[in-house]
C-alpha cells in the first residue's frame, strides 16, 4: 500500500525483513521439534540461531531470488551463507508452503490484532458522542426524504453497534487464519510427523490446519479479507452520514477544520468533507480485495499457484487500509462539528408533518378504519405542504399541518384539541431513545 495510506507500524508487519525473520523462526521451531523428535542433532537450531539470527539481509535474498526464481530457496541459501553446516538441517521435509503459509498467518493475526486496537479507540469516539447527543433531537430521513425525529446520539449509537459486529468477525476471523502446516508437500506428512507440526505451529501460537494439502485452505484468508470489508462498510456508513450532514442545505454537521486548511484552490470559502469521501474510496478498495479472496478459495486438486500473486498483494494492502481508514475515522468522530441548532432547526422545517403517523394512529384508536384514516391525514399533510410550495418555501409552515387537521370536520368529529395535540409531543415521540441507547453501548463509558 501506498505511503499515503499506511501507518508505519501496521506496515511494518509486511515489510521484507519482517517476512524472512518469521520465514527463519518458523524453520527453527521445526527444527527445533524435528532435534526433540532425533531425527536432527541437538543444538542445531541453536547453532544456526547464533550466525543467522538479526543478520538477514533482505537485499541479499532479493539479489538471490532474482537468479533463483524461488524465494524460499533464495532466503535458505543466505542461511545457508551465514550459518554454514549447520543449515543442511532446516527444511527437512518440508516443502515451500510450510514456511510461507505459517509466516502468513502470523502476519495475519499480528495485523488484525494491531486494528483491534485502533477499533477499540473508535468504538470509544461513537460511544462518547452517542452519549454527548443522547437527547439532541433531529429529523430521521428514509429515502432521503424527512420521516420521523431520532436523536444524533442515536445516530451514533447506531454506528457504534454496526461497527462492534465489525470487530466480532475480525474476532473471529483472527481466530480463523491462525493455523498453520508443516506436513509437506500435499499435507500428508510424508517425510514428517504430525507431531514435529503440532509442537512447531504451537511455539508459534499456531494450530495445524484441519485437512491440509500442500496449503492452508484459501478459506481462511477470504473470511479475513471479508471481515476488513466489512469493517469498511462500516466505516463508509459513518462517512457516508458525515457527507449528507455537510451539505450546505442540511448543515447538521461537518469535519473538523484545522487552522490553515484550505477547502478549494479556486474558492477560499469551501470546507468540503474530505475525509469521509476519502473514507468511502477506500471502503471500495477493501471490497474489491474481498472479491479477489473469494476467488481464491478453489485451486485445483492439492494447490496451484494463482493465489499466491493476489494475496501477496491483498492481505498487506487490506490489512494496512483496514488500520489507515479506522484511525481516520476516530480522527473524523472525534472531531466532529456537530450543529444541534441546525439539526432542530431542520427538524422543525415541515411545521410538524413528521407527526403524521401519530395523528393516523389516534384515529384508528377512534374505530376508524385505518385506510379511510390515512387518506383523512395525507389530504391535510399535503395541502399544508402544497400551501409553502405556493409561497415558494420548502416542507410546511409551523403549525399549519395542525391546524387543517383541526379544521377539517371529520378529524375534528373523532380527535378533540386536546387528544389531537398530544399528537404532536416530540418527548414520547423519543421517549425511547435512551433505551436504544443502553442497548446499543451497554456498558461502554
Amino acid at each position: 500500500m501506498i505511503t499515503r495510506y499506511s501507518r508505519p507500524e501496521l506496515a511494518a508487519v509486511w515489510d521484507d525483513k519482517r517476512r524472512f525473520e518469521l520465514w527463519l523462526d518458523i524453520e527453527l521451531a521445526a527444527c527445533r521439534a524435528m532435534e526433540r523428535a532425533g531425527t536432527v542433532p541437538t543444538g542445531t537450531a541453536d547453532l544456526v540461531r547464533a550466525s543467522a539470527g538479526g543478520k538477514l539481509d533482505p537485499a541479499r535474498i532479493l539479489a538471490i531470488e532474482a537468479v533463483t526464481r524461488h524465494d524460499v530457496i533464495a532466503f535458505l541459501t543466505h542461511v545457508e551463507e551465514l550459518a554454514g553446516e549447520p543449515a543442511r538441517w532446516l527444511h527437512l521435509g518440508m516443502t515451500s508452503s510450510d514456511v510461507l503459509d505459517s509466516a502468513l498467518a502470523i502476519q495475519t493475526r499480528d495485523a488484525l490484532e494491531m486494528i483491534d486496537v485502533t477499533l477499540v479507540g473508535l468504538l470509544a469516539a461513537l460511544a462518547t458522542r452517542a452519549r454527548e447527543h443522547a437527547t439532541t433531537p433531529m429529523i430521521g430521513r428514509s429515502h432521503g426524504i424527512h420521516a420521523e425525529p431520532v436523536t444524533a446520539g442515536l445516530t451514533f449509537a447506531r454506528w457504534f453497534a454496526e461497527t462492534s459486529r465489525a470487530r466480532e468477525r475480525l474476532v473471529r476471523a483472527r481466530e480463523a487464519i491462525s493455523v498453520g502446516k508443516i506436513a509437506g508437500a500435499v499435507g500428508v506428512y510424508g517425510n514428517l510427523d504430525p507431531a514435529i507440526e503440532a509442537q512447531a505451529l504451537a511455539e508459534l501460537g499456531l494450530r495445524p490446519e484441519t485437512v491440509a494439502t500442500q496449503i492452508v485452505g484459501r478459506d481462511r484468508h477470504a473470511e479475513v479479507l471479508s471481515a476488513l470489508a466489512l469493517l469498511g462498510t462500516a466505516i463508509e456508513q459513518i462517512a457516508l452520514g458525515v457527507r449528507h450532514w455537510q451539505r450546505t442545505e442540511v448543515g447538521e454537521a461537518e469535519e473538523g477544520f484545522g487552522k490553515g486548511q484550505k477547502g478549494s484552490s479556486a474558492m477560499p470559502h469551501k470546507k468540503n468533507p474530505i475525509l469521509s469521501e476519502n473514507l468511502c474510496g477506500l471502503a471500495r478498495l477493501l471490497r474489491g480485495y474481498a472479491g479477489a479472496g473469494l476467488e481464491d478459495v478453489a485451486l485445483w486438486h492439492e494447490r496451484d499457484i494463482s493465489h499466491s500473486s493476489v494475496e501477496r498483494v491483498a492481505m498487506p494492502d487490506a490489512t494496512i487500509l483496514a488500520d489507515f481508514m479506522t484511525a481516520r475515522a476516530t480522527t473524523l468522530v472525534a472531531g466532529l462539528v456537530v450543529h444541534a441548532a441546525r439539526m432542530r432547526s431542520n427538524l422543525d422545517r415541515t411545521g410538524g408533518l413528521y407527526f403524521s403517523e401519530a395523528v393516523l394512529l389516534a384515529l384508528v384508536r377512534t374505530g376508524l378504519p385505518r385506510q379511510q384514516a390515512y387518506v383523512m391525514v395525507q389530504r391535510a399533510a399535503l395541502a399544508a405542504v402544497d400551501e409553502a410550495a405556493a409561497a415558494g418555501e420548502t416542507g410546511a409552515r409551523p403549525h399549519r399541518f395542525r391546524t387543517l387537521l383541526g379544521d377539517d370536520p371529520e378529524v375534528g368529529s373523532r380527535l378533540g384539541a386536546e387528544a389531537l395535540d398530544a399528537c404532536f409531543d416530540l418527548g414520547h415521540h423519543l421517549r425511547h431513545a435512551r433505551t436504544i441507547m443502553d442497548r446499543a453501548l451497554g456498558g461502554v463509558a
